[in-house]
């Protein structure tokens, strides 16, 4: 076998192997104020990249290929009504997906090889096909401001956050498209944050209006407790094995996210983060929960155990919804 070959070859083995590498985890931070997506290392907290959406995104999901991050682009003074559809390795936007009548997209995630997403303004809900690009689906919420949403972890039911009706929408996905799938749970005043516990028996809802956070029973599809959280509890999260609960809250004195006992359901720590923190985020193996300070322009990485901001990152201007690629 020549010299050359044997070069050919061991370079095709090399690409082979560069192919068959996973994905490295990486952040995603959206800035609304810059109208742009920035892709971060959580190992060193460094920008590896920033890329321009469309104007005031918001919320983001990933592929489940790993490969794209979909960028809901909710608008700022003018509703907007597109998703950037960004290759994260490749730093580009591959598509911006016109959304016609659907204005204001928020809320939004990944559930197998689709992603749904909130209209805010049309009171719906509606799922987009990243293999071709298209809106499969299509379902009204029966509520005003429809802005977050979770999918139960086995993806039977989907809930919203209705703002401006003071209740939760929960939507059967495993069933015919029509109004008996659908119920209204009543919450407290506002309600925009909103989370499923990994199990999947309740959801958490934050109430913008009086600082309260709301339980829902799954299986009763009603509330069964009522806490205190703060004053504005704008996200909350549940860590990845379902014992916490963290909440951001841009009124609490300068700024803090909230840590509560799921099971005990109760207020246990509180971090101090200056700046207006909003977005939430974990990393896959629990360890470190991101927030978003949309004041301050960064991204602070908290220890989950510690309790304690132990790493910083500028981003840009507004800083809000943020996303985890494994």
């Amino acid at each position: 076998m020549n010299i050359r070959l044997i070069s050919r070859l061991a370079a095709l083995g090399l690409a082979a192997a560069a192919l068959a590498a996973p994905a490295a985890p990486r952040l995603i931070v959206l800035n609304k104020s810059d109208n742009t997506m920035v892709v971060v290392d959580p190992a060193t907290l460094k920008v590896l990249g920033k890329v321009p959406t469309g104007e005031g995104p918001h919320e983001a999901a990933i592929t489940a290929d790993g490969k794209f991050a979909v960028v809901a682009n909710y608008g700022a003074m003018k509703p907007e009504n597109s998703l950037s559809v960004i290759d994260i390795d490749a730093l580009k936007e591959r598509e911006r997906v016109d959304l016609g009548a659907l204005t204001r997209p928020h809320g939004i995630q990944t559930v197998k090889d689709k992603i749904y997403f909130t209209s805010e303004t049309t009171r719906s809900v509606a799922r987009f096909d990243p293999s071709t690009s298209k809106i499969d689906w299509l379902m009204g919420t029966g509520a005003s401001a429809s802005h977050m949403l979770v999918v139960s972890p086995d993806g039977r039911k989907l809930y919203t956050s209705n703002i401006a009706s003071n209740n939760v929408t929960t939507i059967r996905l495993d069933g015919p498209a029509n109004a008996q799938g659908i119920a209204q749970i009543s919450v407290g005043a506002q309600p925009e944050a909103i989370d499923i516990s990994p199990d999947g028996r309740e959801v958490w809802v934050g109430h913008n209006g009086d600082g309260g956070v709301s339980i829902i029973d799954t299986a009763m599809n009603a509330v069964i407790a009522t806490l205190k959280a703060g004053s504005l509890p704008i996200r909350l999260k549940f860590s990845p094995d379902g014992k916490w609960v963290f909440v951001s809250d841009p009124r609490g004195g300068e700024g803090e996210v909230i840590v509560i006992d799921a099971a005990k359901r109760e207020v246990v720590s509180r971090i101090k983060v200056p700046g207006v923190p909003l977005g939430l985020q974990f990393s896959a193996d629990g360890k470190t929960v991101y927030v978003s300070r949309t004041q301050a322009g960064r991204v602070d990485a908290i220890d989950v155990v510690k309790r304690e901001v132990m790493g910083s990152v500028e981003t840009g201007n507004g800083p809000d919804g943020l996303a985890w690629r494994n």
